[in-house]
């Protein structure tokens, strides 16, 4: 899946450095934004916050429209919703939370699931609505022309149990994609943020927007200020396709010496289903819609009351999910993994600070 930068510095005109980045995908699926800013919030708190309506318990009576009415007013609150049409788009609004809630309400009601589904910050919109702010088009089935044989799974490998990366201060904060289809961005820049750490000890904040701005020209020159810290890499490789172990063995792999280090993996994922779209924790093991339409960092792994997991990093805020993260079922029987996850799992790599 080429998401990654490629990157080199020059020097041209004297001293003055210039940093080139090469896009390693020519024509990026999702094409950016063009009418607004991509970045809502650039940076989040990954503290989890806890919410009145972030989890939504199974009931079994109808809730009455008096109840609906004042979980949907604070719920406009927490989310912080101003509709600028007014009261009649407040209303239509309104119909659709409870449509929303109503589905929520009957997949909670049904016992001894392993994930559960609440009021997220999707909760006023329609599922059109939702692919068209938030998902990308159908990402195509491209691969780079480096495949990384070294995270092939063999034999006999020994891979720990539980591996997370967040636990080794390798992961930055969760981000907010905002209304726009950029996923790709987000999780191309998590990695490259993430394997700065793992080689240089320092987790730096890259420019989102920087990327994104880039997706209509192959390469861009980005000057670089002498006293700004920029994070680099070498290139990337991809992950053996259709391989759990492989997968789980890239993220497992600790740095074994300054030339190779590894670390979170980058996965485009099918992310349209209603179930995705409201999941508020646990492991998440149902269909997740059609076609590839997110990218999210693969962060780590492990294991609960005998359910197998991934966990993943999206880019849709920290009121989605696990404080912006799930748990999505590993050791499936479909060769691609859950939501297509090993379908183009890739990798940056840095050779040295």
């Amino acid at each position: 899946m080429a998401f990654y930068i490629r990157d080199k510095l020059t020097t041209v005109q004297g001293n003055q450095s210039f940093l080139s980045f090469t896009l390693l995908a020519a024509a990026l699926p999702w094409g950016g934004c063009t009418a607004r800013p991509c970045l809502s919030a650039g940076s989040v708190s990954v503290s989890l916050l806890s919410s009145s309506l972030g989890s939504v318990t199974a009931t079994e009576t109808q809730r009455n429209e008096t109840e609906v009415r004042l979980m949907y007013k604070q719920w406009l609150v927490e989310n912080g919703k101003n509709y600028i049409n007014g009261l009649g788009e407040k209303e239509r609004r309104f119909k659709i939370f409870s449509d929303n809630l109503k589905f929520i309400d009957e997949h909670n009601s049904v016992p001894n699931r392993s994930y559960e589904v609440g009021l997220t910050r999707f909760a006023d919109l329609t599922k059109e609505e939702f692919r068209g702010m938030y998902l990308g088009s159908k990402i195509e089935m491209s691969r780079g022309s480096v495949v990384g044989e070294r995270y092939l799974y063999k034999e006999g490998d020994d891979l720990p149990d539980h591996v997370d990366w967040r636990e080794k201060g390798a992961v930055g904060p969760v981000k907010n994609q905002g209304y726009c289809s950029s996923g790709w961005a987000f999780s191309a820049i998590g990695a490259v943020e993430s394997i700065n750490q793992i080689t240089t000890g320092e987790l730096l904040s890259l420019s989102v927007q920087e990327l994104i701005a880039a997706t209509d020209i192959s390469t861009m020159d980005v000057m670089e200020n002498k006293n700004t810290r920029v994070g680099t890499i070498d290139g990337y490789e991809d992950v053996p396709r259709g391989d759990e172990m492989s997968l789980k063995k890239a993220v497992s792999h600790q740095p074994v010496s300054a030339a190779i280090s590894h670390q979170p993996v980058s996965a485009a994922i099918y992310a349209d289903g209603a179930a995705f779209r409201h999941y508020k924790g646990g492991v998440f093991n149902v269909a997740c819609g059609i076609g590839m339409t997110q990218a999210v960092i693969v962060v780590g792994y492990g294991s609960s009351q005998g359910k197998d997991y991934w966990i993943i990093r999206n880019s849709w805020g920290i009121n989605w999910g696990e404080g912006g993260y799930m748990k999505l079922q590993r050791n499936v029987k479909d060769p691609l993994g859950k939501c297509g996850l090993t379908m183009m799992p890739s990798y940056p790599t840095k050779l040295a600070v």
